[in-house]
């Protein structure tokens, strides 16, 4: 259940301010109102060190997420960030290239 699976709010906090407001400059403002409620069900687990990308909710590793899919890509300061959405719920959360997160 993803009830189970903490918030990303209370993991990482400074990264959810900023998608929110990564979403807010690209007027996707559906979801950065989700962004604040996304749960963290796992990192990326690929071990580059460029690498700090976050799973925000269940899919089998490898399968593509097919219709509904699409990719959103935001402007932040340093690195990239990238969305993955499908119909509207955001999967993944693709960060490379950026300062190690700060974990709470």
């Amino acid at each position: 259940m993803d009830h189970d699976r903490p918030l990303l709010r209370l993991v990482f906090p400074d990264l959810v301010v900023e998608l929110v407001a990564l979403l807010e400059a690209e007027g996707e403002r559906e979801l950065a109102l989700c962004a604040w409620d996304l749960r963290l069900f796992g990192e990326c687990g690929c071990r580059d060190d460029f690498c700090q990308s976050l799973r925000t909710s269940d899919h089998p590793e490898g399968q593509p997420y097919g219709e509904g899919h699409r990719c959103v890509p935001l402007l932040p300061s340093s690195g990239m960030v990238n969305l993955d959405v499908v119909h509207g719920r955001i999967m993944y959360v693709e960060i490379i290239d950026r300062p190690p997160l700060v974990r709470r």
